[in-house]
């Protein structure tokens, strides 16, 4: 049969910076091989700035197939020019939102949402939690957004191991103003564990650490596989985020049999359903007592980590896969 023919774009990479978004999309055309001819259009700017964002759209009008255009995450607004039948958008979040306020969000509410989904065929997120959010910002209507959740990588697979509750090992991916890693520093103040944060400290979390005495660990920019062994090693996977458009770390953790501890807010809730130890991202003695009572209470931490391995099913890469190449079907 004859593939179908896909453009996708995407933003430019950060030095340094560990991708979702490449992996999702890598993974998904690695799946669709057989069905889609895939071609991929990466920016030539950084999202940083207003003429880098008008570069990039200029460029991707320039670039744009005349069959399936999908714009993949973050740079929504790539489609501004292009044949709105030909397109397929999709937001990961509405961080950009939580970051401004004023006119500047005015301006960041019409130039990621609004006229990026007026000028999208298909509108994709990945939680029913963003599609709220969306729907919250925008005047669109619900049944034009679909919801299509993220599929984990295989390399995250059952990793038994044996939990130690004298000092246990507490992973914390990312450390972005949304991570909430000064909270959760301040949280483990008193508890004998070993904490390790993976992404770039700034000051405010290096003077948090040395104010509470945390031991800790620090990796920038590790590899897939280097990530997947700190998984491994942890006890503890902790995602205690103000707010997320998924939380792959949640499903990560499930995957490999590691208790996790995630907030009870924005799709946290969601993702993790009953495999996870839910707190107040807000509240530091929420998630002080959430800590203790993972540490302590053996019970608990089993129920979690087998609820976990029923929770990973919800993320089937190749059902996944094939809800993406449906949707393609449809704009052919």
């Amino acid at each position: 049969m004859n593939k179908l023919k896909v453009m996708y774009f995407q933003r430019k990479p950060k030095p340094g910076f560990n991708f979702s978004l490449e992996f999702i999309f890598d993974d998904i055309r690695k799946r669709l091989n057989n069905s889609i001819d895939a071609d991929i259009r990466i920016s030539s700017y950084g999202n940083n700035g207003i003429f880098t964002k008008i570069a990039n759209i200029f460029e991707a009008a320039f670039r744009q197939s005349k069959y399936i255009n999908h714009i993949t995450g973050e740079t929504h607004f790539l489609n501004l020019l292009m044949n709105k039948k030909r397109v397929v958008l999709t937001i990961l979040d509405c961080g950009p939102m939580f970051r401004k306020k004023g006119l500047a969000k005015e301006f960041v509410r019409y130039l990621y949402l609004v006229l990026p989904i007026k000028k999208a065929a298909v509108v994709i997120t990945i939680s029913e939690t963003v599609k709220k959010e969306i729907l919250s910002y925008t005047n669109c209507l619900e049944q034009n957004i679909i919801v299509i959740p993220v599929a984990v990588s295989e390399q995250y697979k059952s990793y038994p191991k044996k939990f130690n509750a004298e000092k246990p090992i507490v992973l914390q991916i990312g450390t972005g103003p949304n991570k909430n890693v000064i909270r959760l520093i301040e949280a483990l103040k008193d508890i004998n564990c070993h904490l390790v944060i993976v992404g770039k400290l700034n000051d405010a979390i290096s003077e948090a650490i040395k104010h509470n005495n945390i031991e800790y660990s620090n990796y920038v920019g590790l590899s897939d596989d280097e990530l997947l062994m700190q998984y491994k090693l942890c006890d503890i996977v902790s995602f205690i985020s103000t707010f997320e458009g998924f939380g792959m770390p949640i499903v990560e953790a499930n995957c490999i049999e590691r208790v996790v501890i995630t907030s009870n807010t924005s799709s946290m809730p969601e993702v993790a359903s009953d495999a996870a130890c839910l707190v107040d991202p807000f509240d530091i003695k929420s998630i002080k007592n959430g800590f203790l009572k993972v540490i302590q209470d053996e019970a608990f931490r089993d129920l979690l980590i087998n609820n976990g391995k029923n929770n990973r099913n919800r993320f089937n890469a190749e059902k996944i896969a094939q809800s993406y190449l449906d949707i393609y079907k449809l704009i052919q």
